[in-house]
């Protein structure tokens, strides 16, 4: 075979080889010509210029980002470390590829200065009990930064809040402190009803004196059944009565 054809046949297969791409269904191509933006090409097949046309795939996948743990100071200043984690997709490829240099590392960075910002605005309390409330705020910072971008932040949850050993122990006897006084609390009010049951008994004794006699005579049953050597025998109320009118 003449080498100059096997010389074309090489260019041609080097030609539409670099001129073909095949993009998946969730991937899209910023296509540069000559250093212009030309289009969002994608997905399937893509034809390129030669030695024009310059391609850059994103993924429109959502992505998961993990922020590393930030040591912040809260509002009432007690030293925390927090990490969380960001959802987000891209839904401008032009602009992410055009607007920033490298969106991914820009987004950490950003995703990193906002949650110390927010969670250095928050006290203790609130960002341990607000967790909902702090990472729609945080969705919505980043997501208003990322913007310009084209990235859309769907979710931003805070994954871990790691005290000093000193601030757990505090707390842990503030929980303890706080069941004891539940526990106070509960049984004062058992002792406040059962007291208040015993007076509607012994009203209810006093207008009916016999129930008092049948009471007597259902703890006697309830000796009698036990293997006891010695019998309880009740004393009438109205005999010591007696004695004590004829003292009178």
């Amino acid at each position: 075979m003449n080498p100059a054809i096997i010389v074309v046949i090489v260019l041609a297969v080097f030609l539409i080889g670099s001129a073909v791409r095949i993009l998946k269904e969730y991937e899209r191509g910023v296509v540069f010509r000559l250093g212009r933006v030309v289009g969002v090409k994608g997905p399937g097949l893509i034809l390129l210029v030669p030695f024009l046309d310059k391609m850059q795939t994103v993924s429109l996948r959502t992505l998961v980002m993990d922020v590393p743990p930030q040591d912040i100071i809260t509002k009432d200043n007690v030293t925390v470390k927090v990490n969380a984690v960001l959802y987000f997709r891209v839904v401008d490829p032009a602009r992410a590829i055009v607007e920033v240099e490298n969106y991914l590392f820009a987004t950490s960075q950003l995703s990193q200065t906002t949650l110390r910002s927010v969670l250095g605005e928050s006290s203790l309390d609130s960002l341990l009990s607000e967790r909902e409330r702090i990472n729609a705020e945080l969705a919505r910072i980043i997501d208003a930064s990322t913007d310009p971008w084209g990235i859309k932040v769907s979710a931003v949850e805070v994954k871990d809040c790691e005290l000093p050993a000193e601030m757990r122990r505090a707390m842990a006897k503030q929980a303890e402190a706080e069941r004891e006084r539940r526990a106070k609390i509960i049984g004062a009010e058992g002792e406040f009803q059962a007291a208040e049951k015993l007076r509607d008994a012994a009203v209810l004794i006093e207008e009916h004196p016999t129930a008092l006699q049948l009471r007597y005579l259902q703890t006697l049953a309830e000796i009698a059944t036990e293997n006891n050597s010695t019998t309880v025998f009740p004393i009438p109320i109205e005999l010591l009565r007696a004695f004590d009118k004829g003292k009178q």
